[in-house]
């Protein structure tokens, strides 16, 4: 069969001023499959990302009480965050296993559309298929606006998430020797991103008369999230509470970045079910159904993305988010915005005025009562951070806090409506969720 394809830029929205999305309320989640987590592949086909991803699919398809037969739809995050397998030799117990694809990656860093349907048992009525780039959040926008344009009624969405061993991310150009071009100014540092978050940082701590230390509360907070997230990496492997001194005695990454301020990369998988408003009646769990999806791509102006322009793309996010959904600050409930790099997490708070927090009011806002117990259970999910590297944990723990199935987590503010997104300030995607679809 043809490669499928990636989203085209229709798919999505990005700019201010397109009123209430027009499928608001008309297409809901009615499953979740998470499969379990690894530090690590370690190199046998059953634990590869392509067998996770089947997992994960069988898992979710249980959950909402749906045949494989009945999917007529898939959608794909197609690579993992990690290294690719090649230029390996593929390993022979995965070859016999799995029907390939073009691809001799496919299955191992990461898991297309195309594998999953010829390697996934049932799936044998799937006539759409698509990918999206970066992360799942992106994969739920384009499968909430697939189903919301009637390309598929019943759609699979699912990333699997590889991390072979070797250093991370050390491939391609990042594994050469020398930065040319525009990267002989970040990439002595690291990868590009990680000084300009530090820069921005650097400069909001400068504004606002805040530092480092002050995120303490919401770091610990994170990993205390996190173990009580069943599906978690830091629940099933390490089970320790993280301390204040353990935050604050962590090696500098890129000061000041610390240690704990970066997600731990993982290896497991995730699927989502979304089907129509009207078919999620007859499934198994209260469907959560889609109010709005967004997305944000911001134009830095030079190599490093400043303050300035971080805030800008983060109120032009929260714009979107409620001008879409048709909902206020004071509607949202659950907030779980993007936190693989805890230092952009204030920055998305304060965009979207979470419980009144404003430009510059964050960091007192963490040294409140963000537990999920307390009267602001900021990022309920524990994140990445608490969890493990996937931008997966804040859709799931968004859509169980509005079921009411969030475990030890459950919130005890209103939890009618929700928000979950991932990546960065000028380049992420964002859902918002909610009980009714009115």
């Amino acid at each position: 069969m043809a490669p499928t394809e990636f989203a085209p830029p229709g798919m999505y929205r990005r700019d201010e001023g397109l009123g209430v999305w027009e499928h608001r309320g008309k297409i809901a989640v009615v499953g979740i499959g998470h499969a379990p987590t690894a530090r690590r592949w370690d190199e046998t086909a059953e634990t590869s990302v392509g067998a996770l991803t089947i997992l994960a699919i069988q898992k979710a398809l249980e959950d909402a009480g749906v045949k494989p037969e009945d999917v007529d739809g898939v959608v794909a995050a197609p690579k993992g965050m990690g290294e690719p397998w090649s230029p390996r030799p593929i390993p022979e117990d995965f070859a016999k296993a799995y029907v390939p694809t073009d691809d001799p990656d496919d299955g191992l860093d990461g898991a297309s559309a195309d594998w999953v349907v010829l390697n996934t048992p049932g799936l044998s009525n799937v006539s759409f298929t698509m990918h999206a780039p970066a992360c799942i959040s992106n994969a739920l926008v384009v499968a909430a606006e697939a189903v919301g344009s009637g390309l598929t009624n019943t759609c699979l969405v699912i990333r699997g998430m590889g991390n072979i061993a070797g250093r991370y991310g050390q491939h391609g150009a990042a594994a050469i020797d020398t930065a040319g071009g525009a990267a002989q100014w970040t990439n002595p540092w690291g990868w590009q991103l990680i000084p300009q978050i530090a820069f921005g940082f650097d400069q909001y701590c400068r504004k606002y008369g805040s530092n480092h230390d002050r995120m303490a509360p919401f770091v610990v907070n994170q990993h205390r999230n996190g173990l009580m997230f069943p599906e978690g990496f830091y629940y099933q492997h390490r089970p320790e509470p993280l301390s204040v001194e353990d935050y604050l005695s962590g090696r500098w990454v890129c000061k000041p970045m610390g240690l704990w301020d970066c997600d731990l990369p993982i290896q497991t998988a995730v699927a989502y079910l979304f089907t129509t408003a009207e078919r999620a009646r007859d499934m198994r769990q209260k469907p959560v159904y889609v109010l709005n999806h967004c997305s944000q791509r911001g134009i830095v102006r030079s190599l490093i993305e400043t303050l300035d322009e971080t805030e800008q793309f983060t109120d032009s996010i929260a714009k979107k988010v409620y001008e879409g959904s048709g909902l206020t600050p004071s509607e949202l409930d659950i907030c779980n915005p993007y936190d693989g790099f805890t230092l952009f997490t204030q920055y998305y708070l304060e965009g979207l005025q979470w419980h009144g927090v404003k430009r510059g009011e964050a960091h007192d806002f963490y040294g409140g009562d963000i537990r999920v117990e307390g009267p602001h259970p900021f990022s309920s999910s524990g994140g990445n951070a608490g969890n493990g590297r996937t931008r997966t944990w804040n859709q799931t723990d968004t859509i169980q806090q509005l079921q009411g199935r969030a475990g030890q987590r459950q919130v005890n503010i209103r939890a009618e409506t929700g928000l979950a997104g991932a990546f960065t300030p000028n380049m992420s995607d964002w859902m918002v969720y909610g009980t009714s679809p009115d």
